[in-house]
């Protein structure tokens, strides 16, 4: 398996008989995996998406949007619970060329990547029972 490091974002090979959980990056020989969502911008955002193996769910939002600061403790906690699945944050503010290719329109909006293909997309503020349902959605159509 292929995980891209959390810290440095050096693609990094996880053995299969190994947790990604406790990989070391051979770079930066800080932990690959981050159970918080990992910031990302115009210089690491293809690189996260496309270079893992897992499931990369994104949360697009900004600094004065009130839904997105208001599902900002949810998206944090189920990425602190969630196995198999990354989490990562677009600050739209930030990196405006990224979410004018992902075609945002509205925030905050999450999109459910695997293999840097958009699988899925949702938008507004969403409590935890209806981002755990749509995430399970999303896990269902990797088949």
């Amino acid at each position: 398996m292929h995980i891209v490091c959390s810290q440095c974002f050096a693609i990094n090979r996880i053995p299969e008989d190994k947790s990604h959980h406790h990989g070391k990056c051979g770079k930066c020989q800080q932990g690959v995996y981050s159970a918080k969502p990992v910031a990302l911008g115009n210089d690491n955002f293809y690189r996260f998406i496309e270079k893992n193996d897992l499931p990369v769910i994104v949360d697009f939002w900004a600094s004065w949007c009130g839904p997105c600061l208001a599902m900002a403790p949810v998206f944090d906690a189920l990425a602190e619970e969630s196995q198999g699945l990354l989490f990562a944050k677009v600050e739209t503010e930030q990196a405006q060329q990224i979410s004018t290719d992902a075609g945002i329109r509205s925030i905050p909006t999450l999109i459910f990547f695997h293999h840097g293909q958009e699988l899925d997309r949702i938008s507004g503020g969403l409590r935890e029972p209806q981002l755990k349902s749509w995430i399970m959605q999303c896990l269902q159509k990797l088949g």
